[in-house]
């Protein structure tokens, strides 16, 4: 089994959905993990809405911090968060430079999930 961590600053958006595409699309075949370097603490609302349009609930997901995600991952993905994400050891890496949709309207919210979407598709088919 792969395990994928993706990490971004709040751990309300980016990384919370690209975590759901893996365990969407990666099945019993990959183990997802999200955490962020300053977790908000809760998952954004609109994330919430944006995953539950694809038949995901997202309100199982919690924000937590990197030091509560352990082990080894074969994959780091970062949301684009530059220097406010710390490094996390792993054969490989990858930095998504993703706009922060936070503040976007409702339909370039959606083409950063849907984004997020194809990314973790492509990612997962090369692990």
């Amino acid at each position: 089994m792969k395990r994928v961590l993706f990490v971004c600053v709040e751990n309300s958006n980016r990384s919370q959905m690209a975590e759901a595409f893996a365990k969407i699309h990666g099945g019993d075949k990959v183990e997802s993990f999200s955490a962020g370097s300053r977790p908000s603490g809760v998952i954004n609302p609109r994330a919430i809405r944006a995953m539950n349009e694809l038949g995901y609930d997202l309100t199982q997901h919690g924000s937590k911090s990197l030091d509560e995600v352990e082990g080894a991952f074969d994959a780091v993905v970062t949301m684009g968060c530059g220097d406010a994400c710390p490094w996390v050891p792993t054969p490989r890496r990858e930095d998504w430079a993703l706009p922060d949709p936070r503040h976007m309207d409702e339909d370039a919210y959606r083409e950063v999930r849907d984004d997020i979407e194809r990314r973790v598709k492509a990612l997962l088919a090369s692990l």
